[in-house]
């Protein structure tokens, strides 16, 4: 037997635990003096990628009721087939969502519900969306261990023992105010002052553990903020620049709760669902880095409350400052270096400042003179 698949079965044995409870192990690997595990380059041999086959990816998106599931669910669609892409949650889906693909609930927390759904449906790339954010999370820390430690573990857990491609999504959340902040690398003191932020550093580091200790094709982004027009604000501290443009076509107005010179790195929906479609097809041998920084702007609500008045003149800005969403993001970095990014595996945005405004203006509201501005 080669001697990969040997150690691809010994470890799904070690991991198959009723409850999701990790088995230690100890595996022979290869050894470099006293360091830790080394693998390969060209090792890969935990992935679902599509190598040597034809077939597509089968893809299980867990959280997927949230900002980004449903659009990346319909991105990958029309990459792979509408049956090969699975959505998630725990919540209801709309009869538009539950028509247009498969949907399964599934609680990240339930390691034998989420393990029968990645066997039942040979699922070979997962996406794991099932996270509380950072203003939420704060309100109910227990709650966010639960969902955003304990759901990770059973994902990677499972992702390894059946052979997946597994992509979970960092955030600017991620860095603390020790961090450097403009720009901010890929590499450097993090630290971060939330749960949310916690939870995404052990991310980060768990998934690269698995990856240098068992091979596991782990894949992350750090998302800036992402500005889409077709959900709700779900308790991000850079959702105001969604409210923003939700306040301004209904009532002209909008109270902001973060000072007006408050920088953030953001990004067009559109932008980071490609994104995370680029990254999780780059051959492995590209990838110099298992978590990467993506940007695409970064603007503070003065500079986006100017960019909406070309278009509405009469729209009025005023602030009222929340402390903890401002001390939140003045922990967090001004600007992104996604330098590596673009140099791996070739990201480049599309949208900036004006491009995003004219397109969230039209979409909130195709019929008035906004879709016709600039």
């Amino acid at each position: 037997m080669p001697v990969l698949r040997m150690l691809q079965r010994v470890v799904g044995q070690m991991l198959q635990s009723p409850a999701g409870g990790y088995r230690a192990a100890v595996l022979p690997g290869r050894v470099l003096g006293t360091s830790s595990w080394h693998i390969p380059a060209d090792a890969n041999f935990h992935s679902g990628s599509l190598s040597g086959t034809d077939r597509p990816p089968r893809v299980l998106i867990t959280g997927g009721l949230g900002q980004l599931g449903v659009g990346l669910a319909n991105l990958l669609r029309e990459h792979f087939g509408t049956d090969n892409v699975i959505l998630t949650d725990i919540r209801k889906p709309s009869d538009q969502v539950f028509h247009s693909g498969p949907f399964i609930y599934s609680d990240v927390l339930d390691y034998k519900n989420l393990r029968e759904i990645v066997v039942n449906h040979r699922i070979t790339w997962l996406i794991h969306y099932g996270a509380l954010l950072s203003a939420i999370g704060e309100t109910n820390v227990s709650l966010a261990k639960a969902v955003n430690i304990t759901g990770l573990h059973n994902v990677l857990d499972i992702a390894l023992e059946h052979n997946l491609r597994l992509f979970v999504p960092s955030t600017i959340g991620a860095f603390g105010p020790t961090s450097p902040r403009d720009p901010t690398p890929d590499l450097c003191v993090q630290r971060p002052r939330t749960i949310y932020g916690v939870s995404k550093v052990h991310a980060e580091l768990m998934g690269e553990y698995y990856y240098y200790r068992y091979g596991l094709d782990f894949r992350c982004l750090r998302y800036p903020g992402i500005i889409s027009a077709d959900s709700e604000p779900g308790g991000g501290t850079t959702d105001y620049a969604v409210q923003i443009f939700h306040d301004a076509i209904k009532n002209g107005k909008y109270e902001c709760y973060l000072k007006p010179s408050t920088r953030l790195p953001m990004m067009y929906i559109d932008d980071c669902l490609r994104a995370t479609l680029e990254v999780m097809e780059a051959p492995a041998e590209s990838l110099s880095l298992r978590t990467y920084n993506i940007n695409a702007m970064s603007f503070c609500p003065e500079e986006l409350a100017q960019e909406v008045l070309k278009h509405m003149p009469e729209f009025q800005i005023t602030y009222k400052v929340d402390s903890v969403r401002q001390a939140i993001a003045e922990s967090w970095p001004m600007n992104f270096d996604d330098s590596n990014a673009r140099k791996d595996w070739g990201w480049k945005h599309d949208f900036d400042l004006p491009e995003l405004v004219t397109t969230m203006l039209s979409f909130l509201d195709p019929e008035s003179r906004v879709a016709q501005a600039n």
